[in-house]
């Protein structure tokens, strides 16, 4: 292995451990209350190392936010594979996204303020790009939904693909948000899945009368 090659790969290395420290700090003490000297020093790294690497919180935890996006997405991919009716990829999605912030709910509080209120990540063009191109990826996976149930018959060919991916991701977050962070931890689960369970129910059954 040549010099710049080994470096490459330290550099690469570093930057995955300031990630994933940062990472256990956010989902064990919250965004808010996380600093970059607390990352550091978890990291064992300098203050100065951080820098080298990101320039702000707020951009360590975006990097974060797009390596979880693509988490999600690879689980999904999956749902496409599977020989099953449309309504119930819809539920194995919204089960999959479900688990997907059960396990971190402080990374479903900082999608939903990201999403609401950019600005308050003050992030750099590029990665806001990123971060909203990355997002409609994973809304746009109930569209294939939707497109599958359409060209099986399953729902009308005349169905808003569009206007509907976008009414179940908003259904799927708003009972999140309704349970995840409110009430005894020990029934939020079973909250959050019975009332999407039942959400879902009347939604397809809209569907299918449309």
């Amino acid at each position: 292995m040549g010099l710049l090659e080994r470096r490459g790969k330290e550099k690469d290395s570093r930057k995955k451990l300031i990630l994933k420290s940062a990472r256990t700090l956010f989902f064990k003490k919250s965004f808010n209350r996380v600093t970059v000297d607390e990352i550091a020093k978890y990291s064992e790294l300098g203050k100065g190392s951080i820098y080298l690497y990101f320039n702000s919180k707020e951009e360590i935890y975006a990097q974060i936010l797009l390596n979880d996006i693509d988490t999600f997405k690879q689980q999904v991919s999956v749902l496409f594979d599977k020989e099953t009716t449309a309504s119930d990829l819809l539920t194995e999605f919204s089960c999959i996204y479900v688990d997907f912030f059960l396990n971190d709910s402080e990374l479903f509080r900082i999608l939903m303020t990201y999403m609401l209120q950019p600005a308050k990540m003050n992030l750099n063009e590029n990665l806001n790009s990123q971060i909203l191109t990355a997002n409609a990826g994973s809304i746009d996976a109930i569209g294939r939904i939707l497109e599958l149930g359409v060209a099986s018959k399953e729902f009308p060919a005349d169905i808003d693909i569009k206007q509907n991916q976008n009414a179940i991701w908003g259904l799927l977050n708003g009972i999140i948000s309704l349970y995840i962070f409110s009430g005894a931890q020990i029934k939020r689960t079973e909250r959050i899945y019975s009332t999407i369970k039942l959400a879902l129910e009347v939604f397809i059954k809209g569907l299918k009368k449309v």
